[in-house]
């Protein structure tokens, strides 16, 4: 398996703006051969901004790969960013980071 991250610093008061940009857009993932399942985390408040993380579950590297060069990425990421907010949603760029998965316990 292959988990995929982006770490987002949302900026204070813009928290519920940012949540409600990714639950209510279409995230056309469930198409994606190779996807295995999708978290939004939400993490420590800081001082000017709050942590969240994206957290995509894949069954190898390849399929998540695939997603990065597909239609369905592109449709789901048409309007990412700050979404047309009138003021920014998040203090920079999203942070990637991949993981191959060593171990699993269920």
């Amino acid at each position: 398996m292959y988990i995929a991250m982006n770490r987002f610093k949302v900026a204070l008061g813009s928290e519920a703006a940012f949540e409600e940009v990714w639950t209510s857009r279409d995230t056309h993932l469930k198409e994606v051969p190779g996807f295995v399942e999708f978290h939004l985390l939400k993490g420590p408040q800081r001082e000017d901004h709050v942590l969240y993380a994206s957290h995509t579950v894949w069954a190898n590297h390849a399929a998540f790969e695939a997603w990065t060069r597909s239609d369905a990425f592109r449709a789901a990421h048409r309007n990412a960013g700050n979404s047309g907010q009138s003021r920014p949603l998040y203090l920079s760029h999203p942070e990637f980071e991949g993981f191959e998965v060593v171990q699993t316990v269920s």
